[in-house]
């Protein structure tokens, strides 16, 4: 019995399903009868939690996310979900519920396959719904960035109607790429709390040159607390949230107005734009530094001055002068590359300018597209 039929089977029966070995611990005689999923959620700062979503709270996001597509013009029960995510993370359970809630056409796609981007094109012409269907796909930036830099990935991507962007920001250069080549990217923000996608950018928008995650969702509400915090509000929120770190205890996710607060600080002016994780933030000589978007000037430099893009990853370390101060750590390259990346930042603002620059050959983001910053301090401590 594959995943898919353990977990229909496992609801039929009015279950809390598990989608992950950590969630299986989870203390389920806490929360009320289901049934339901426990999904695991890591954010970029790291630590591991599981979120309590029941069914009816899946069906809520699928049908938010039909309304969403109706909208720009695309008929959800004639698609074809392509997905090559696990289901154990609420991105990959996605789009095979929503296929479920739609009585749309769903493929799972296997891992091997992104790496594969020639197979993957020939896979996805054999599939029946492929010339009938629209076909929608949800990607990570990493994969994203795999299949443009091959020929037949982009054949593959040109071929899709839509494409949502999540888990993490799209780093500059591979936005504007995509719009070069006419990709329909959707960026869209989202979390395991929240049952997924709670807004989202429609691809002509995107490719008119709008940056950001576009507008919330018909059954979302958001604000920002007032320290820039974004908060959330709707009837899909999970509804507890269990850490490891502190077993046998779940965690309320809102407060009592209903409101989530999440680990990102952002902008709503007028569209929802992501800053970076509050966090992630570091205090370097008075001024508050938020390194993702350090990351992405500096690809953006890169890019303009036509090196090669690489992962780079800036952390904050103990200063004594300073407070904190930015090291990056840059993925396989010579000293030379090295040196041309660090002086792309001579004229930043000194609180923004890393004091060192580290060689990293492993260097790489999760496969959900997310930084597992507290990993990589480990390794630059260690060095």
């Amino acid at each position: 019995m594959n995943e898919v039929e353990l977990l229909e089977q496992g609801l039929a029966a009015g279950q809390w399903v598990s989608l992950s070995p950590k969630a299986a611990a989870a203390p389920i005689d806490q929360l009320p009868s289901g049934p339901g999923v426990l999904v695991r959620s890591g954010g970029s700062s790291g630590g591991s939690r599981c979120c309590a979503q029941p069914l009816l709270h899946l069906d809520r996001s699928a049908a938010a996310t039909a309304h969403w597509l109706t909208e720009i013009g695309l008929d959800p029960a004639a698609s074809l979900l392509l997905n090559p995510l696990p289901l154990e993370h609420v991105s990959g359970l996605m789009p095979w519920w929503r296929a479920r809630c739609w009585g749309a056409d769903y493929q799972q796609l296997p891992p091997g396959l992104m790496k594969a981007p020639t197979e993957l094109l020939a896979f996805c012409r054999g599939l029946p719904a492929w010339r009938t269907n629209t076909a929608l796909l949800s990607l990570v930036p990493t994969q994203l960035a795999r299949l443009m830099a091959h020929p037949d990935g982009v054949a593959f991507l040109q071929q899709m109607q839509l494409i949502w962007i999540g888990g993490a920001a799209l780093p500059p250069p591979l936005a504007k790429q995509a719009r070069t080549w006419r990709l329909p990217l959707a960026p869209c923000y989202g979390s395991t709390e929240t049952a997924a996608m709670v807004a989202a950018l429609p691809p002509a928008r995107f490719l008119a040159g709008e940056p950001g995650c576009g507008d919330p969702l018909v059954d979302v509400q958001l604000r920002l607390a007032s320290d820039g915090a974004l908060e959330v509000c709707t009837d899909r929120l999970a509804l507890g949230r269990w850490c490891v770190d502190q077993p046998d205890r779940w965690e309320p996710l809102t407060d009592g107005e209903g409101w989530w607060r999440s680990g990102d600080r952002a902008t709503l002016t007028p569209f929802l734009q992501i800053a970076g994780r509050i966090d992630g933030a570091i205090h370097s000589g008075g001024e508050t530094v938020f390194p993702e978007q350090l990351e992405a000037r500096l690809l953006a430099a890169i890019e303009r001055a036509s090196l090669p893009i690489l992962p780079v990853l800036f952390l904050g370390v103990e200063d004594p002068e300073w407070g904190q101060q930015l090291v990056a750590l840059v993925g396989s390259c010579d000293d030379c590359f090295l040196r041309r990346f660090r002086s792309l930042t001579i004229s930043w603002p000194p609180a923004e300018r890393p004091k060192r620059w580290v060689l990293c050959p492993k260097l790489a983001p999760t496969a959900s597209g997310k930084w597992e910053r507290q990993r990589w301090r480990k390794w630059l401590e260690a060095i």
